[in-house]
């Protein structure tokens, strides 16, 4: 039975877009979040390993929200309990455009990069996709939170493509199939899961076969 990890923040774990900064995470069902989505349109012969934590960057110690929040910090552990891993599906940059950190697409995109690195010097995951998250916007109930990110960030599909091209990963740019809620400009609606979903599975899918 392959095994897949899905490793990404709270669009991955399946947070309801929020009214108001600071409102208590609610989860989507089983059935709605993405990974789930994707877990069941591959097969039972598949399993899933679902790793969404909310607030979670790519490389970057939160000032606020704290260093656990930094994947390349737990990164090596989920490795080591979950090996060997036939697929890894790791969309994270969301976070990493809050206006605290200031960072750049480029920025970004060298975050991701240094978590792809680590899983390859590992050595215990046979393939990666690398998932570009839909971009934010900057209104509802975030946009202070994430003030300047829309002009800073635009050109992190291209930089992540770049990326993914150079470390001879897999590329999916979500923002070309889904867009974030403007309720909060972040989060993705139970819609947008369900499509992510099917998007994913199929990409899995072809990857599988090369």
């Amino acid at each position: 039975m392959p095994d897949i990890l899905c490793f990404g923040d709270s669009n991955t774990y399946g947070t309801h877009p929020v009214a108001r900064q600071g409102a208590r995470s609610v989860r989507y069902a089983r059935h709605t979040r993405w990974p789930c989505v994707m877990g069941t349109q591959l097969g039972d012969d598949w399993h899933l390993i679902e790793e969404g934590q909310p607030g979670r960057t790519t490389a970057f110690d939160d000032p606020i929200e704290g260093r656990r929040r930094n994947a390349r910090r737990v990164l090596p552990a989920l490795l080591e309990s979950h090996a060997p891993l036939d697929v890894c599906v790791l969309m994270l940059g969301t976070n990493d455009q809050k206006h605290r950190f200031g960072l750049s697409g480029h920025d970004i995109a060298l975050g991701a990069a240094k978590l792809v690195q680590m899983m390859q010097e590992y050595g215990g995951v046979e393939k990666i996709l690398l998932v570009c998250p839909p971009p934010v916007t900057e209104r509802g109930s975030l946009a202070q939170m994430f003030a300047g990110a829309e002009i800073r960030c635009a050109d992190l599909p291209a930089e992540l493509a770049a990326q993914a091209e150079r470390l001879g990963v897999f590329y999916l740019d979500a923002g070309k199939h889904v867009r974030v809620d403007p309720l909060d400009g972040v989060h993705l609606s139970a819609d947008s899961h369900i499509t992510l979903g099917g998007v994913i599975a199929a990409r899995v899918s072809d990857m599988t076969k090369e």
